[in-house]
Parts: C-alpha cells; structure tokens; sequence
C-alpha cells in the first residue's frame, strides 16, 4: 500500500457510520451482508447508507456482489491488512515490538 491508498483508507474510515460499518462487515466474515440488512443493524438510513458504502468501495475497503436481487457488501480485509501493514511498516526501529511497547 502506498501513501495516497492508506490516505484514501484512512480517510473512509474516518466517519463513525463508516466505520461502524467497516467493523460489522469484518465481523460478518467473507459471507458478507446485503445492504438492506446493515441498515437495518446499524439504524442507517438507506440514503445515507449507499452514500457511505460508496465512500468505503472508491478507497477501497468494502467490496460488493449482486446475489439474485440484493448487493452483498463485504469487508476487504486484504486492504485492512495492508493499512495495518502501512503503519506499522517502520515500527520501533526494526526492533521486536512488545504488546504495549518497543522492546530493546
């Protein structure tokens, strides 16, 4: 992952539906979950749902498949972890990192 990625990813995720909505899907797994339900779950309105699922496809974290007449929406755990992997890249030096600390 590059800076404009990360800064793209950091970025959807910065918004608490956004997010909400980011943790739910990785919580669902890779079966994902259709529209309609994490609205339902999340008390999201429809509007403002697709609103922030198109933020969360364009940077790159959700990824959506047509299931007979529903969208099935689900995390890119691919690009979490390359998010994950993007900040933590230089950590500590190069030296072992403990739980809560860099460790010598």
């Amino acid at each position: 992952m590059d800076t404009k990625q990360a800064l793209a990813a950091l970025s959807s995720l910065s918004q608490e539906s956004r997010l909400a909505v980011f943790r739910l899907l990785v919580q669902v797994g890779p079966d994902g979950m259709a529209a309609s339900k994490i609205a339902e779950r999340l008390a999201i309105s429809p509007s403002s749902l697709s609103f922030h699922l198109k933020e969360l496809s364009h940077a790159g974290m959700v990824g959506s498949r047509q299931d007979g007449r529903f969208v099935i929406y689900t995390a890119e755990v691919g690009a979490m972890n390359g998010l994950i992997g993007f900040l933590t890249e230089n950590c500590c030096g190069g030296l072992p990192c403990g739980v809560n600390e860099c460790t010598p």
